[in-house]
C-alpha cells in the first residue's frame, strides 16, 4: 500500500482511485444497470413502460432519502461505518437482481439500492474532496467522479458476457453483483485508513457563520436547477437502451448507446472542471445544462441510430459534469456547511430523478412514444439555464 511520507495515510492518487471504485460499484452499476437491463426485464418480468418507470422512480425516492440521511452522517466521526454499509448494501441489492421476481420486491430492492447509492455517493465524496483538499490535491477529484462512467462501462462489458454465456437477465444481475464485490472491497481497504472528521468541523453550529444574502439566494438557486438536472437528465438515461431496442438491429445498438453514454461520461469531469476554471463555473454549467438538453431532444426525436447514439453521447459527456461541477459550486458557495449543502443538493438531485422516470414512463405509455417526456425533459433543463444566471 502506498503511504503518504508524512503521514500514515494512503497517497492522495490512491484515495481517489478509491473513490473511483466505489463510483464505479455503487453508482455507475448500483444505479445505472438498471438502464441496459431495461428491456430483457421487461420482457422477462412481463412490465409495461410505466411499471418500468415506477421502478427506477423507487430507486431514485431510496437514492433521496439516503442523500438526506447521509448528509448529516458526513461529519460524524461514524462516516466510515455508514460508508462501509452503504458498500454492504449495494452488494446485496445488485445481487438480488439474480433471484427477485415479484413486481413488489422490485420495488423494495431498487429502494434500497438508491439509499445505498447515496450513502456511498454522499459519504465517499466527502471523504475524498476533504482529503484530496487537505493535501493540495483538489484536482484529483475528477478521477473519483469518473468512476460512474467507468462502472457504466464495466456494466455493459459484463452483461454482454454473460448474455453470450447463456444466462437470462437474472444471470446478468448475478454478475455484476460478484463484480460489486471485488470493486468495492478494493475500494474499502484504502478508504478504511482515511481520517475521522474533526470535532467542531465544518457543519459545527460553534463555528458556523453567516452567509451573505446572496450567497443564500445563489445556492437556493443552484439546488433548484440541480433538481431540474435531477429530472431532465433521467429520462434518456433511464429509457434510451428501451428506445434503442424499438430500432433496427437493436442487439448491436442497445450496448453501444450505453457504452458511448459510459466512454464519455468517465473522463467529462475533468474536462468540465478545467473549462469552469477558464471561462466560471456557472457559465459553464449554463453550457452544459444546454448541450444536455439537445442531447435529449436528439434522442427522443431524432431519426434512426446515429441520432439516437448521439443523443446519448451529448448526454453522457455532460450528466458526470454537471453533477461533479454542481457539488463543487456547493462546497463553495456553503464555505462552513459544504456537508449539508452537498446533502441537499444530491436531495434536490434525488426528488428531480423521483419524479422523471415514474411521469416519463406514463407519458410515452399514453403516447406511445418517448418524445412528449423528452420535451418535458429538455424544457426543465432550459429553466435550469435560467436559474444559473449569474456568478456568486
Amino acid at each position: 500500500m502506498a503511504l503518504d511520507t508524512a503521514s500514515k495515510f494512503p497517497q492522495a492518487p490512491i484515495v481517489a482511485l478509491a473513490g473511483s471504485l466505489t463510483m464505479a460499484a455503487a453508482v455507475g452499476i448500483g444505479r445505472f444497470a438498471y438502464t441496459p437491463l431495461l428491456p430483457p426485464m421487461q420482457e422477462t418480468l412481463g412490465w409495461s413502460v410505466s411499471q418500468a418507470g415506477d421502478v427506477a422512480s423507487a430507486n431514485f425516492l431510496g437514492y433521496m432519502i439516503g442523500a438526506l440521511v447521509a448528509s448529516i452522517l458526513t461529519q460524524r466521526a461514524q462516516r466510515r461505518l455508514w460508508l462501509f454499509v452503504g458498500m454492504v448494501l449495494s452488494v446485496a441489492t445488485t445481487s438480488a437482481g439474480s433471484v427477485v421476481v415479484s413486481f413488489p420486491a422490485w420495488l423494495g430492492i431498487r429502494f434500497l439500492s438508491g439509499i445505498a447509492s447515496a450513502f456511498c455517493l454522499v459519504l465517499s465524496t466527502a471523504m475524498i474532496i476533504e482529503f484530496l483538499s487537505s493535501h493540495s490535491r483538489s484536482q484529483l477529484g475528477a478521477l473519483h467522479f469518473a468512476g460512474v462512467g467507468g462502472g457504466i462501462v464495466v456494466s455493459v462489458l459484463v452483461i454482454e458476457l454473460v448474455r453470450l454465456t447463456g444466462f437470462s437477465m437474472f444471470g446478468q444481475w448475478g454478475g455484476l453483483g460478484i463484480t460489486s464485490i471485488f470493486l468495492l472491497t478494493g475500494s474499502w481497504m484504502i478508504i478504511r485508513m482515511l481520517p475521522n472528521p474533526e470535532a467542531g468541523g465544518q457543519n459545527g453550529a460553534a463555528t458556523a457563520t453567516q452567509a451573505k444574502p446572496s450567497t443564500n439566494l445563489m445556492l437556493k438557486k443552484l439546488i433548484a436547477a440541480y433538481g431540474l438536472f435531477g429530472f431532465g437528465y433521467i429520462v434518456t438515461a433511464t429509457f434510451i437502451v428501451a428506445m434503442a431496442r424499438r430500432l433496427d438491429h437493436a442487439a448491436l445498438v442497445e450496448p453501444l448507446t450505453w457504452i458511448v453514454f459510459g466512454l464519455l461520461a468517465a473522463p467529462s469531469v475533468l474536462i468540465w472542471q478545467r473549462l469552469a476554471l477558464r471561462f466560471g463555473m456557472f457559465r459553464v454549467l449554463r453550457y452544459a445544462y444546454g448541450i444536455e438538453a439537445a442531447g435529449v431532444l436528439l434522442a427522443g426525436f431524432g431519426p434512426g441510430h446515429l441520432a439516437l447514439i448521439t443523443g446519448g453521447a451529448l448526454l453522457g459527456g455532460t450528466f458526470m459534469g454537471i453533477t461533479a461541477l454542481g457539488l463543487i459550486a456547493a462546497r463553495q458557495i456553503a464555505e462552513r456547511h459544504q456537508g449539508r449543502a452537498i446533502g441537499l443538493m444530491t436531495a434536490s438531485f434525488g426528488f428531480g430523478q423521483l419524479l422523471g422516470p415514474a411521469i416519463a414512463g406514463r407519458l410515452a405509455q399514453a403516447t406511445q412514444g418517448f418524445e412528449a417526456p423528452s420535451i418535458v425533459a429538455a424544457f426543465l433543463l432550459l429553466v435550469g439555464i435560467a436559474l444559473l444566471r449569474g456568478e456568486p
